[in-house]
């Protein structure tokens, strides 16, 4: 409890928090203004709106990483924190603080676009288009892209970090320009949970939390088992811990 009452912890969180809060803003404010334009978010999907959320999203990733990186690793994504948690990448106090700032992030941000920027009703809110079965598979394979992307260009010490904010913001990007039709391309809780919180809309929710925790500890347990020597996964070796972490 001391622990996750300190200040540093207290920092940190914040951090994620902060992070969270413009990545969301950013990526649902993208879907408000491609609504404002006219554009159809619905089947048929109009090819400019998608590329406008895509952006919103990819550029929002990008943006959080260059700010926030160096502080934190820049998560804002749930499903990331447990998978460096699961890696021994971070500690499970420090993993449980990190969720807790992206969720409150992610919350505030959907409340202050509701009422100050776009009053667009269920605006951010992620659908289905394809039976449950399907939407879980594609939000795990999107979110072991992105997982492994971070642990290959961050978390492992042997990456490129440099190049780091924009093979992640380009994976967020692509991977929305696949399944925003099918299932709005969430791969991370906590932009889904501030939506349907704020605008009561819980159909499916259970997906945006399995497929993503699920893709990303897939993800981080195949890289350390596939890229780590055997020397280096007894400590984790090939991975780097954050700041905090040493």
């Amino acid at each position: 409890m001391k622990e996750l009452i300190s200040s540093t912890n207290l920092r940190y969180t914040a951090a994620e928090l902060i992070a969270t809060f413009m990545f969301v803003f950013m990526g649902v404010g993208a879907v408000g203004a491609a609504t404002h334009a006219g554009l159809s978010l619905m089947s048929p999907f109009d090819t400019a709106g998608l590329i406008v959320i895509a952006l919103g999203h990819g550029l929002g990733i990008f943006l959080g990483i260059i700010v926030f990186g160096r502080i934190t690793g820049a998560h804002m994504n749930p499903a990331v924190t447990i998978a460096t948690v699961i890696s021994g990448n971070l500690s499970v106090i420090r993993g449980v603080s990190y969720v807790l700032g992206q969720l409150i992030g992610a919350i505030v941000a959907i409340v202050l676009i509701d009422t100050v920027v776009w009053n667009v009703d269920s605006l951010g809110v992620h659908g289905l288009t394809v039976p449950t079965n399907k939407a879980l598979a594609i939000e795990v394979i999107l979110t072991f892209f992105l997982v492994f992307t971070i642990f290959a260009s961050v978390i492992d010490k042997r990456g490129n970090a440099a190049w780091a904010p924009i093979a992640i913001g380009l994976v967020v990007f692509v991977d929305h320009l696949i399944a925003v039709p099918l299932t709005g391309a969430s791969m991370n809780p906590a932009r889904t949970l501030g939506p349907a919180l704020v605008h009561g809309d819980w159909a499916d929710h259970w997906v945006y939390w399995a497929g993503p925790i699920i893709g990303g500890i897939v993800a981080a347990v195949t890289y350390v088992l596939l890229f780590c020597e055997k020397s280096e996964r007894d400590k984790l070796g090939c991975l780097k811990l954050t700041s905090e972490e040493t």
